[in-house]
């Protein structure tokens, strides 16, 4: 049977890398012809994201990098390299 959540269940919920590290928590959810499209991930104080991204407030990551949603949040380990396509990362 699927687990379904209300999409402000989630907001202010933990993401965790696959590595096992905490990146930050889930501000908003980005929406897209009745789809999410992506997330919004703020850079809390001792995440891996505020580490990374000095100046920003987050980063927006989009759907297919996640892999569970449950008592926390697993998503893919993001690169933040110089890439330029659509689909990478986006600083907030």
């Amino acid at each position: 049977m699927a687990r379904f959540k209300r999409i402000s269940d989630v907001y202010e919920m933990k993401v965790f890398t696959d590595s096992g590290y905490f990146f930050g928590e889930v501000e908003e959810a980005l929406i897209e012809e009745n789809r999410i499209k992506s997330w919004k991930i703020k850079a809390v104080p001792g995440s891996l994201l505020s580490s990374k991204v000095k100046d920003a407030k987050g980063v927006v990551i989009p759907q297919k990098f996640f892999k569970s949603f449950g008592d926390i949040i697993i998503i893919q380990d993001v690169d933040f390299g110089g890439s330029s396509s659509e689909d990478d990362v986006s600083e907030e």
